[in-house]
């Protein structure tokens, strides 16, 4: 790595917080053994109703519609390194909300962690349903829209994700902008516990980025860390933001 990329994440706090995330790995008690993969989850779940799905919905070839999904190993690995990312594997109980939770492979892996848990997702997919019903996700049919907050959740969250983002209007007319996205960060964080986090991840546009300079200014001035496509936030990061904006 070149020196001044070291220098570059120093200033930015992503070196500190790597070496943190280290830390606690090394030092918090696993709720996961080393050794537990996407074959290991494979067997918590009725395998005999999964191929039944998998074949009610499987297609050759099928790019980056649902049926992608189905090939659970991929999937499950992916969501096992979430999992890991947020340090879901570490430490006590908390409460976990997913907006646009899919199949549910991430919430379900949560649940096996002993976390509380809750999807909010359309019902525009039968897969989708039939797969959070098979994993025994709870799930909150709700449509994201602009400027319009999300529903009563009945409680707060320690971490709310995001993943793969398209209630943004990704890749259609109308793609969030500095307004809608201000309001909805306000809003979800108003469903965030006080040491809460909040993951989002979202997608690359036709013009090969995630997000626009003026969108990635808005994250950072709320105490986001942006990397790439991640756009994190957590308890000191937006402390810090907080402290900014009232010396401005």
């Amino acid at each position: 790595m070149r020196f001044t990329h070291k220098l570059k994440k120093l200033g930015t706090g992503v070196a500190f917080e790597s070496a943190g995330h280290h830390l606690r790995r090394l030092l918090l008690k696993r709720r996961l053994p080393t050794d537990f993969d996407a074959e290991a989850v494979m067997q918590t779940i009725d395998r005999e109703k999964f191929e039944t799905i998998r074949a009610r919905y499987q297609v050759d070839n099928p790019g980056d519609d649902p049926p992608k999904y189905l090939d659970w190993q991929t999937w499950l690995e992916a969501n096992l390194r979430r999992i890991r990312d947020l340090e879901l594997d570490l430490g006590g109980h908390r409460t976990v909300l997913d907006i646009g939770c899919g199949t549910g492979y991430f919430l379900y892996l949560c649940r096996l962690l002993g976390h509380d848990i809750l999807g909010l997702d359309t019902d525009d997919f039968p897969m989708f349903r039939e797969m959070t019903e098979l994993l025994g996700v709870p799930r909150l049919i709700w449509r994201v829209q602009g400027f319009v907050p999300l529903p009563d959740l009945g409680r707060q969250f320690d971490v709310i994700t995001a993943y793969m983002i398209c209630f943004n209007n990704h890749k259609m007319p109308g793609l969030w902008g500095v307004a809608e996205w201000d309001f909805f960060l306000d809003d979800i964080t108003r469903h965030l516990s006080s040491r809460g986090r909040i993951w989002l991840e979202l997608n690359r546009e036709y013009d090969g980025t995630c997000y626009t300079p003026e969108l990635k200014e808005l994250f950072e001035s709320r105490g986001a860390q942006v990397i790439s496509h991640r756009v994190i936030f957590n308890q000191a990061s937006r402390a810090r933001a907080a402290i900014a904006q009232d010396a401005r």
